[in-house]
């Protein structure tokens, strides 16, 4: 058969022979270029989710077993943590959900753990937080007979007391995310253990002199003002609890003394990284940390991994500094300028009483001071080397962390393999006994 090799693209000699109709030339070297360039972002992007998915699963297959343990009797409680987390300085609490969403909660719900959160949407919400639940625990055994207020957590406990329903006995812990929390969770620590069991006077707001005018019916233009805010009060949905203030400083820990009932070993804690960096000037550095995720995921599952063990260990010292106060220093790099900046003082109804308000306690910004006694009895959940060298050795399978075009043409080809395997090979003419 003759063909005519010198037929151009697109000429009826090629399309005889079905081939299809071939560009005159390539792509110029702009299209190349960016062609390249999203090929190989669209690969980087693809890649690393899926080692992402990669690494938390094999932290999850990890602490699987553990869901797969007898809790003992039937009304026995099962281990429970809690769970602080905060809003990031700059943003919401919808981030600092979302990281745990992605990150922690998979390996938690792998191991069959159950978690209480303790959330915070402003500076100080998690310190206080901390705070009362320890003084409530000091007033129970300091001041047995005096009544606490009731709680939605007491309530609960007090039916399970009277259910009989055992207390979980074991390592219980606590997992802290990001920087700005576990400062906070370190100044809570430090005043509820240090700090007075009664709120320290508070300083009352002046009184503005005013002159008030009678009206026809005998009233008083104040008592009418009043009576229009009672009735403000009662359209508006129920406001926030306002955050309590702080029951000591830094400066009083020196001189506190430690309580009768201190335990000899706090609750071990675990830091979880939280990386989050803000700013379209920061674009390169947010750009390079989406590309890694990977690299977050397999050190916050471990991270998790270990808590999920409850191994711990204390926490040490070293050139005059506590391990505490290193933990997760660089995020503080990654906060906004903003942060770092002083408050204006608070504009409210007079100038007199926007000053008699003390200012709140920046502790985000603040150094970390830990005292000796309080520091010696925090423990750390640590990833033993046998836990570490079994998760070494999980194999993660590929349909597990494959994605949904992969997945479906997967499934198509198990399909045809299959309904080619149930065709029969030839007609079925029995045997040669005539069966």
């Amino acid at each position: 058969m003759y063909v005519n090799t010198e037929a151009k693209p697109g000429s009826p000699a090629l399309r005889m022979l079905g081939l299809p109709n071939l560009p005159r030339k390539l792509p110029s070297r702009n299209w190349m270029i960016f062609w390249a360039v999203t090929g190989a972002f669209t690969t980087a992007i693809i890649y690393d989710k899926r080692e992402t998915k990669r690494a938390t699963a094999k932290w999850r297959h990890a602490v699987e077993p553990l869901s797969r343990e007898p809790i003992g009797k039937a009304s026995q409680l099962p281990r429970k943590l809690t769970i602080y987390l905060e809003a990031p300085p700059g943003d919401g609490l919808r981030v600092a959900q979302d990281h745990f969403i992605e990150y922690v909660k998979p390996v938690l719900s792998a191991s069959g753990m159950d978690w209480e959160f303790v959330q915070g949407r402003q500076q100080g919400d998690v310190r206080a937080a901390v705070a009362e639940k320890i003084r409530r625990a000091r007033m129970a055994d300091e001041r047995p007979g005096e009544e606490l207020a009731k709680t939605e957590e007491s309530m609960v406990t007090d039916l399970r007391k009277r259910m009989g329903v055992p207390e979980y006995e074991g390592v219980k812990g606590d997992i802290v995310i990001g920087r700005h929390t576990w400062k906070e969770y370190i100044r809570g620590l430090h005043e509820g253990w240090l700090g007075p069991l009664d709120a320290p006077p508070q300083p009352a707001p002046p009184v503005a002199e005013t002159n008030a005018a009678t009206a026809d019916d005998g009233s008083t233009d104040e008592t009418t003002a009043e009576k229009k805010a009672e009735e403000e009060k009662k359209d508006e949905k129920p406001s926030r609890p306002p955050q309590p203030p702080p029951y000591n400083t830094t400066d009083d820990y020196t001189a506190a003394n430690l309580p009768v009932h201190i335990p000899f070993e706090f609750s071990p804690s675990a830091p979880i990284a939280f990386p989050h960096r803000l700013g379209f000037r920061h674009t390169f550095v947010r750009l390079g940390r989406f590309l890694n995720r990977r690299k977050l995921a397999d050190s916050i599952g471990r991270d998790v991994a270990a808590v999920c063990f409850a191994a711990a260990r204390e926490y040490r010292e070293a050139d005059g500094q506590f391990e505490q106060q290193l933990l997760l220093e660089r995020e503080e790099n990654d906060w906004p300028k903003s942060t770092w900046k002083d408050e204006p003082p608070a504009v409210g109804d007079g100038t007199q009483a926007a000053a008699a308000e003390p200012p709140k306690e920046k502790i985000w910004t603040s150094p970390m001071v830990l005292d000796q006694r309080i520091g010696e009895r925090m423990r750390r959940f640590e990833m033993q080397p046998e836990d570490e060298a079994r998760a070494a050795k999980i194999v993660v399978p590929e349909e597990e962390i494959e994605g949904w075009v992969k997945g479906s043409l997967r499934s198509l080809w198990r399909w045809g393999a299959s309904s080619f395997e149930s065709k029969p090979k030839g007609p079925n003419v029995g045997n040669l006994d005539g069966d």
